[in-house]
């Protein structure tokens, strides 16, 4: 019974040790594939101080209208994921996308994600980099909760909300993150300051980015290297673990009836009569009907519906925010 019990403590030793020197070992090898990637990471935008660190604002295109785009979470390098959505945009249009902290050629700034401190950033760093108010904003996803709240918050800066398959504030209430959800994310988070997702490429970028000719061999090059710098960083996690209580601040307003508001829902064959789709549908609708005006269009796709069908994306948005198709 001794000698099997000493066995096992050594088998349990031994597997400690090997963990701890493939771990150490990959994590050398990240941050190795990182400096030889740091030559290609100069900043393309506008990077300005707020609150003693710094914020990317990417402008392109000129127009009376400015559209602010906002990724959503965990979208390293929005400048490159989103280029096919806005550069239809800056056509004719300025477009202004903000990479918030933990996002692109921004700061990871290591601090509280509440809605208004991410709010604040963003209207400074809007105004910092010369592009004034009333904006048309291009939410995705979590970026939602915070383009809703602007609106709430601040009706005189938002013309109209063009949202990108976002999540509703009363969706984050309603669907509060458990227990085990709540430990994936501070998991992923460890992964990826460990550099293990250095060996799941796929999982730490969209590959479908990579697939489609939008950007460049450099850019693609460019988008990967940031992707495994910035992939589930401190802020990242924590504004996806703070989703409920921003959504309660959002909640505990009335709805912004008078800003314009078109709703693009994605869907897929597979998933397109799920539970999942079919709540997310009424619950746009549901807030659809109490604002002055307000349209929910369906369009096929993956949840990053700015990487199917950019043209059809841009021709809706002009329909509804002029009337017309420009």
């Amino acid at each position: 019974m001794k000698k099997a019990s000493k066995w096992v403590k050594k088998i349990f030793l031994f597997s400690i040790v090997i963990t701890v020197v493939i771990t150490t070992s990959i994590f050398s090898y990240h941050h190795y594939q990182l400096s030889l990637e740091s030559d290609l990471i100069t900043n393309k935008g506008t990077l300005v101080e707020v609150n003693k660190k710094k914020l990317n604002v990417y402008v392109e295109g000129d127009g009376k209208d400015t559209y602010v785009f906002m990724p959503g979470a965990g979208i390293a390098a929005p400048i490159y994921e989103m280029k096919d959505l806005y550069s239809k945009f800056s056509q004719e249009h300025k477009i202004a996308l903000v990479e918030r902290a933990g996002y692109g050629y921004s700061d990871i700034y290591y601090d509280d994600r509440d809605i208004d401190t991410i709010l604040d950033q963003t209207r400074k760093s809007l105004f910092l980099s010369g592009n004034k108010p009333p904006y048309v904003l291009v939410p995705h996803s979590i970026s939602g909760i915070e383009a809703i709240y602007w609106a709430q918050k601040y009706p005189e800066e938002v013309k109209g909300i063009i949202a990108l398959d976002i999540g509703l504030p009363v969706e984050y209430v309603e669907n509060k993150l458990g227990i085990s959800q709540s430990l994936f994310i501070k998991g992923m988070n460890l992964v990826t300051s460990l550099g293990i997702h250095r060996l799941f490429p796929t999982a730490t970028y969209d590959p479908e980015v990579i697939k489609q000719s939008f950007l460049s061999d450099e850019e693609k090059e460019i988008f990967k290297a940031i992707s495994f710098k910035k992939a589930f960083n401190n802020d990242m996690e924590r504004e996806i673990l703070q989703s409920y209580d921003n959504s309660l601040k959002s909640v505990a307003l009335p709805l912004p009836y008078d800003t314009p508001i078109l709703f693009l829902s994605a869907y897929t064959d597979q998933d397109e009569n799920s539970h999942h789709t079919i709540q997310k549908n009424k619950k746009y609708e549901a807030t659809a009907e109490q604002l002055v005006k307000s349209e929910v269009i369906k369009i096929k796709g993956s949840h990053s519906i700015y990487l199917y069908g950019p043209e059809m994306i841009y021709d809706l948005a002009m329909e509804f925010i002029y009337g017309n198709v420009e």
